[in-house]
């Protein structure tokens, strides 16, 4: 039951180009934007940090270690990708306690940028959105056509699939949540992260129905709705043209489920779907209505802001673009280009 993402169907007929991703971590810049600056008074201390090549984990302990505080008391609103070069915002709860010299702290994998006290906690989650400039690189395939893809996916977007990063090395997160929805023991920091996978490969099965049937970005009777840009939710509703045009114009996005207890909000034809796909996976939605997960919803539809493509030469394309919270880079490139990575393009 692992999650292959290369097995998820494209909504556009598959990737026009074939290239390598992440030649350099500078080819994978990631910039996060919280949408709000610290206030500059407070027990926390706000450090703005540019990593490269470095997981978000082992800087929040080499940042623990260097206050003089436990791991615990560091906090951060995301994971970035480690094979990238990315800026990103950390929190330390530091009461009482001068500011140590961050600009005595070197390292060969991140450094501080710049800080700033605040009054609460940064919490995970607590982001606006994330930039990103990406450099494909010995790209070959349909140039005209990419191009026009991208004008596609820059009106109508690309199906919000979870990216691989939310499995875990090949896909096996999903194997040990059902392992752990059979009763093995686990470690307490690892039942989030399977949960997680779990609601994710959900989702995706879902929108992948979704997708097959040609009605991912289609709205059908039973919907229910996002706004965009919030997490806010409506419906069910039979599709009007009302509907249809805020949905035309990227005002609103039907959605599907993040399972777990509670009812099923959606209706018609959507239910159906939706039940059916959870009908074939009986042992993750058990799992996660025992575990207590309560019923959300996702967008299916992963809009990018700002979306722009340059061409550095004939074999490097470089794109730009600005992503919700949630929302996974790698999902809207696999809609572009088939890449492999360094290694596998030396094998």
């Amino acid at each position: 039951m692992a999650d292959d993402p290369t097995d998820l169907p494209c909504a556009y007929g598959g990737p026009p180009l074939t290239g390598i991703l992440r030649a350099t971590p500078e080819d994978f810049f990631v910039d996060e934007d919280l949408g709000f600056a610290a206030d500059g008074a407070g027990e926390h201390v706000f450090l703005r940090v540019e990593k490269r090549g470095a997981n978000t984990d082992w800087v929040a302990r080499e940042l623990a270690r260097f206050a003089g505080v436990g791991v615990e008391a560091v906090s951060y609103a995301g994971m970035k990708d480690r094979h990238a070069v990315a800026r990103q915002t950390f929190s330390l709860h530091l009461p009482g306690k001068r500011d140590p010299d961050w600009a005595a702290l070197t390292h060969a994998e991140f450094r501080v940028i710049e800080f700033a006290r605040h009054g609460r906690k940064l919490k995970r989650g607590a982001l606006k959105g994330n930039f990103f400039r990406i450099v494909l690189r010995g790209v070959h395939g349909e140039r005209a056509a990419a191009e026009q893809l991208l004008e596609s996916i820059a009106d109508a977007g690309v199906p919000n699939y979870f990216g691989e990063q939310r499995f875990g090395r090949a896909g096996q997160n999903i194997n040990h949540a059902l392992a752990m929805f059979a009763g093995r023991r686990i470690q307490r920091h690892e039942r989030s992260l399977l949960l997680s996978a779990a609601r994710a490969h959900l989702f995706n099965c879902i929108l992948a129905a979704r997708v097959e049937r040609g009605d991912w970005s289609r709205p059908l009777d039973g919907e229910v709705w996002m706004l965009a840009g919030s997490h806010s939710i409506f419906g069910p509703e039979a599709s009007t043209p009302e509907l249809i045009e805020r949905h035309a114009r990227g005002d609103i996005d039907p959605t599907g489920p993040l399972w777990g207890e509670g009812a099923l909000r959606s209706g018609g034809a959507v239910a159906e779907i939706e039940r059916a796909v959870v009908a074939a996976n009986p042992e993750l939605a058990a799992g996660l209505v025992a575990n207590g997960l309560r019923q959300e919803r996702r967008a299916l539809a992963l809009r990018p802001r700002d979306l722009a493509a340059r061409w550095l030469s004939d074999t490097e394309l470089q794109l730009e673009f600005h992503l919700g919270s949630g929302a996974y880079a790698t999902t809207l490139l696999r809609e572009i280009c088939l890449w492999q990575s360094p290694s596998a393009a030396m094998a």
